[in-house]
């Protein structure tokens, strides 16, 4: 199957079934963490289903920054992509499963592990380079927003 096929497919099957307040990990933010992996894999030999899958389920599961569970998130997200790939994408290549996995494990600064394959750097990589620049502003103040948390505060001017 062309990997645009299987774009389209995760696509529907989160317009279906992902339903989130979280506007800074809604499928705009995995649309753009894929466009910008496909950038860094250009001139890389990787395995693009692997980042594809990766990059539009690797915040499937985000619990919120003040959870006591967040780094846990990463891992969450990778059971679940298994769950779902199986169940869903029932030919999705199992495969490439332990690939998808790390790759969505290791993307998450919290989490802590380091990213041991090409495609999870790259996924890596496009998540993080995703929280630069304006969108990745507006993502803190979405965030920042939804936790009820202050703007600016005057006894930690630099916090």
């Amino acid at each position: 199957m062309e990997l645009a096929q299987w774009q389209h497919r995760f696509e529907r099957w989160l317009d279906e079934n992902h339903f989130t307040d979280d506007t800074a990990h809604d499928i705009a933010h995995f649309r753009r963490v894929w466009m910008t992996a496909q950038g860094i894999m250009a001139d890389e030999d990787s395995d693009p289903l692997v980042v594809l899958t990766a990059c539009y389920f690797h915040d499937i599961v985000s619990l919120p920054k003040n959870h006591p569970e967040r780094s846990h998130s990463s891992r969450l997200a990778a059971r679940k992509t298994r769950e779902i790939l199986s169940r869903d994408f029932p030919d999705f290549p199992p495969d490439r499963y332990a690939a998808v996995e790390h790759a969505i494990e290791a993307h998450s600064f919290s989490a802590g592990i380091a990213p041991q394959s090409l495609e999870a750097k790259i996924v890596q990589d496009a998540d993080r380079l995703e929280a630069l620049g304006a969108i990745g502003l507006a993502r803190v103040f979405a965030v920042s927003g939804a936790l009820g948390a202050a703007l600016f505060d005057a006894d930690a001017p630099f916090a």
